[in-house]
């Protein structure tokens, strides 16, 4: 399997942050990038080593892909701020990528370049071969598994969100128009391109409840599951909640004398439908009001020939 090390901070959180995010197989701590060979702790803080604290990321790409788990990294860490991270400073609390196959810097490299774009600072962190990486000590390993209530510089929510990240946004491109106009039916072009609303009650998921996952009908992104879909009594297919919140986005929405607010896939740019308020409370009290002409549903049972084995587990 493919790995990666990351440096972002104290090595504690950004373990215990890479080790949630699905797709990833297996995290360890250590020292890389610096002069020395199997270096301790104290010398590494105290001894100007010259290593980072680092992260070994092994993981699946056929459930994840790198340029994902860098979106995810730069989610982790202050990218412009030079050897300082949360409370920690010191260089062995740099950032850094460094790599153990080639082909991966181009990658490293786009996403870096596309990281920038974002900031007036320059991006601050350390893109190089991996060199003189060692474990550190077991008192490191897992600590936030040994320690739930230790030191971390990542917050909870950031935590959180990267266990949720069910959706690989690299993987889904949007066709060009052109190809739009003949893949789709004339609804399913006009509700996602032109943000139609089709009829309650007479559109195809209306009435749906077999287990399985909605995903775009543009893209393929996956933006449901059959588990969070419940009989609102509208006419169109309601949910509670998307499979990832990352994969769709809000906008207000002051047409026909309304004023809603507007579901769009992130990938795929598709209008969805519409968000409200008055969805049953113990599943948080929203309503993601969707039309069926912007998804496909994929059955549970041909889930992994689609491509989506990897989210059977959301499958309640």
């Amino acid at each position: 399997m493919p790995e990666i090390y990351f440096a972002g901070g104290c090595f504690w959180g950004t373990e215990k942050y890479f080790s949630s995010i699905r797709g990833v197989l297996s995290t360890q701590v250590g020292y890389a990038n610096g002069e020395t060979e199997n270096p301790t702790y104290e010398e590494v803080c105290h001894r100007n080593t010259g290593h980072a604290e680092t992260v070994r990321v092994v993981y699946d790409s056929g459930i994840i892909s790198l340029a994902f788990l860098l979106e995810l990294y730069y989610g982790s860490i202050n990218p412009v701020s030079v050897n300082r991270q949360g409370g920690d400073h010191g260089t062995q609390y740099r950032t850094g990528i460094y790599y153990v196959n080639d082909e991966d810097l181009q990658v490293i490299k786009h996403s870096i370049a596309q990281l920038q774009e974002r900031y007036d600072k320059p991006i601050a962190i350390e893109v190089a071969p991996l060199r003189n990486f060692s474990p550190a000590e077991e008192y490191h390993q897992k600590y936030l598994d040994k320690h739930p209530n230790g030191y971390c510089h990542i917050s909870k929510a950031k935590f959180e969100q990267a266990a949720k990240s069910n959706a690989d946004p690299t993987v889904y491109r949007l066709p060009d128009t052109d190809t739009l106009r003949k893949t789709l039916t004339a609804v399913q072009y006009e509700v996602t391109q032109n943000s139609a609303t089709e009829p309650p009650f007479q559109n195809e998921f209306w009435n749906t409840f077999q287990p399985g996952i909605y995903v775009d009908v543009t893209t393929g992104e996956p933006l449901f599951v059959s588990s969070d879909k419940f009989e609102s009594g509208c006419g169109w297919p309601s949910f509670s909640k998307p499979i990832d919140q990352d994969v769709i986005y809000e906008k207000q929405d002051a047409s026909h004398g309304m004023h809603r607010t507007e579901v769009r896939s992130r990938a795929g740019n598709a209008h969805l439908g519409h968000l409200f308020n008055d969805g049953p409370k113990k599943t948080g009290g929203l309503r993601y009001c969707i039309n069926s002409a912007s998804l496909r549903f994929i059955p549970r049972e041909e889930m992994v020939q689609e491509g989506y084995g990897h989210l059977l587990d959301l499958i309640k």
